[in-house]
């Protein structure tokens, strides 16, 4: 068969990354916008694989119990489907199973990609029906001047007429968007509520220009004004009775409520500190994590990050706490020269400290996880938004002497594949 024929296909199950799995004369066929249990028609996209094939949902012939109408319109599956905006690519699921099939993938991920045997389980936001929950939304200018997201699984934009996910001040400013360059233009709500337009606009090498801007520069030509980058707006978040510097287009939580939820699972997590230990925040951005391992009686903290504007406001965010300080640098590179630099008193400071670990979706990785383990903190609490690179870590853990008794699942992505999850480590006893 060719791309672009049709096949009907029981589906079976879930799989990673917002698919759904059936099988036509034995092959797999991934397949987005549909729910196992249901028969759908489908239009093949790739087929040149032995081992699987893709396709696209184009009607749904016997539909499930839990599908509702989708709750972005546009991407429901009456819309032809290279004009399904992305984003929102479980909106179709009632929430209550939305959250069944993440818990579904995170425990396959866990047993198959981990080798583990861990209870998981999920927990929703209080009061989230999932949609006007995003504070922050990337939009994409095309060469033709059109503003909107991308169509599922492509670069190509479509204009909509909402975004359902976004929180109302953010859906109303994207309404009176318009772009001078191709790019991409991010919108950001903090904690005061007004949205902040970020444009991001695609600038092409031109070394023929580069050269002669050089050249005037040199014969005393003046250099083109600089604008104020509003990127690098300092803007303010609250977490509690907390608040967190951050640039505006640096990296905070996406979910209004997930700071403040992240933060209560991390403490949940905690075991009892001592105030004696050396602790560490890695990948701790502008201190969320650390804050709250100074609220649970940490005296001495470390969080280190590699953006070194983050690590800056990390530095303001915690200043209240003598004990703790913010270092810019690569966690993989990092955590070696702390185990070849540290003196004893510091390395057995370690032992008795714990470490929080929130790496991005590609997981903390096979080096990072040993080097941490050689430092054999007495736990490790784990923050992941990927349940692949998270079991894959955990099983190297447990290689290294480390093991979780159970994972937390939250919903901080309703209406969409993601899910982030907690789980806390402790060393094996021997």
């Amino acid at each position: 068969m060719q791309p672009g024929d049709h096949i009907e296909l029981d589906i079976t199950s879930v799989a990673h990354g917002g698919v759904f799995v059936g099988r036509h004369e034995g092959r797999v066929v991934f397949v987005p916008d549909a729910i196992p249990g249901e028969r759908v028609r489908v239009r093949l996209t790739q087929t040149g694989e032995k081992s699987f094939w893709r396709g696209e949902t184009v009607e749904v012939m016997d539909a499930s119990p839990h599908r509702r109408a989708h709750v972005w319109p546009q991407a429901d599956v009456d819309v032809a489907p290279e004009q399904r905006p992305g984003g929102a690519d479980f909106g179709h699921i009632e929430l209550a199973h939305q959250r069944a099939l993440k818990l579904e993938v995170l425990q396959d991920a866990l047993t198959r990609m981990g080798g583990l045997d861990l209870p998981a389980r999920m927990v929703p936001i209080a009061g989230d029906d999932g949609t006007r929950w995003r504070t922050r939304v990337s939009l994409h200018v095309d060469d033709a001047g059109r503003v909107g997201p991308y169509a599922a699984r492509s670069h190509r934009v479509i204009p909509v007429d909402d975004l359902p996910l976004a929180t109302e001040a953010i859906a109303a400013a994207a309404d009176d968007l318009s772009a001078d360059a191709p790019g991409r233009i991010d919108l950001v709500e903090p904690a005061d509520g007004r949205v902040r337009v970020l444009p991001r606009p695609t600038r092409e090498h031109n070394p023929a220009r580069d050269r002669r801007a050089r050249r005037d520069a040199g014969k005393g030509a003046q250099p083109p004004r600089l604008r104020r980058n509003p990127a690098r707006e300092v803007v303010v978040e609250q977490v509690g009775d907390r608040r967190f510097q951050v640039d505006a287009g640096g990296f905070w939580q996406v979910h209004r409520l997930a700071a403040a939820t992240l933060t209560d699972l991390v403490t949940a997590a905690l075991p009892e500190v001592d105030p004696e230990g050396l602790h560490l925040d890695l990948y701790g951005g502008v201190g969320l994590f650390a804050a709250a391992l100074a609220d649970a009686g940490a005296t001495r903290i470390v969080s280190v990050e590699s953006d070194s504007r983050a690590t800056e406001h990390a530095g303001e965010n915690l200043a209240a706490w003598i004990g703790a300080r913010a270092e810019t640098g690569r966690v993989d590179r990092w955590l070696p020269q702390l185990r070849q630099s540290a003196g004893e008193r510091d390395l057995a400071r370690l032992r008795r400290g714990v470490v929080v670990l929130d790496p991005p979706r590609s997981g903390a990785g096979t080096e990072v996880v040993r080097e941490l383990a050689a430092l054999a903190p007495a736990s490790i609490v784990y923050v992941a938004c990927d349940p692949v690179a998270l079991a894959r870590d955990l099983k190297t853990f447990r290689e290294s002497g480390y093991e979780a008794a159970e994972v937390t699942a939250v919903d901080l992505f309703p209406n969409s594949h993601h899910v982030e999850a907690v789980t806390a480590l402790h060393r094996i006893a021997e």
